[in-house]
């Protein structure tokens, strides 16, 4: 048993092992987006956030999926910190820069700036959560109800400059998305030449999808598309 446990203590602190913990966070976290994405493109109904606060309120008050927050919260945190000691680690591999390096032979430039998109990300991951789900959740934890977050949205996405954080957060969840999705699958081993081309596709339009739906909700909020 002890043997075990060292074993498996050594294979996820080693980069192999760090590298399926990154794929199987980020796998979680694309299904995230997903359900995210869904429940807020329902402000376009334009409907005065009705169908936007039925399925707002389901999602904040189901306990399976308030449970699931947890898991949720914990895969961020997880995936944020290991991409971090994975960058350093492949960083410290490599302390001496060639005199000659030809990088973008090998990689695109968001493929080998991940620490930096994902640090992005998380900056832009504390404003966004500090706007709504805090506040919602204290709410909730201290009155026993829900803010009117559709309220909110309508009265946070006036400020051109908040428009203007949420719109360049989009642009680096594109780019982290872009290598990402990929790298997720090919972490765990899930890659073969005959569904390859299937992925890099469906990657591909996974991160131009969301990212602009996401950023399409406070432009046209600030536009007054949305009322």
């Amino acid at each position: 048993m002890a043997t075990a446990a060292k074993s498996n203590s050594v294979f996820f602190k080693s980069s192999i092992g760090k590298k399926v913990v990154m794929g199987l966070t980020g796998l979680f976290l694309i299904s995230f987006l997903i359900i995210h994405a869904t429940i807020n493109a329902m402000i376009f109904y334009n409907d005065g956030g009705v169908t936007f606060s039925h399925w707002g309120h389901f999602m904040g008050t189901n306990p399976i999926i308030r449970t699931l927050e947890i898991g949720l919260v914990a895969g961020f945190i997880l995936h944020i910190v290991d991409g971090l000691m994975l960058w350093k680690q492949n960083h410290d591999a490599r302390p001496t820069k060639y005199a000659y390096s030809n990088a973008n032979a090998n990689s695109k430039w968001y493929s080998r700036s991940m620490g930096l998109l994902g640090t992005l990300l998380l900056i832009f991951l504390v404003i966004h959560t500090s706007h709504f789900w805090i506040p919602n959740r204290a709410n909730q934890f201290i009155h026993g109800e829900e803010l009117n977050l559709y309220q909110m949205m309508l009265d946070i996405f006036q400020v051109w400059y908040i428009v203007l954080i949420y719109v360049l957060g989009c642009v680096s969840l594109f780019w982290h998305l872009l290598h990402g999705f990929k790298s997720a699958f090919q972490s765990l081993g899930l890659n073969h030449t005959k569904y390859n081309k299937t992925i890099d596709i469906v990657g591909t339009a996974f991160s131009i999808v969301v990212p602009l739906l996401f950023a399409s909700m406070p432009l046209v909020i600030f536009f007054g598309l949305i009322r």
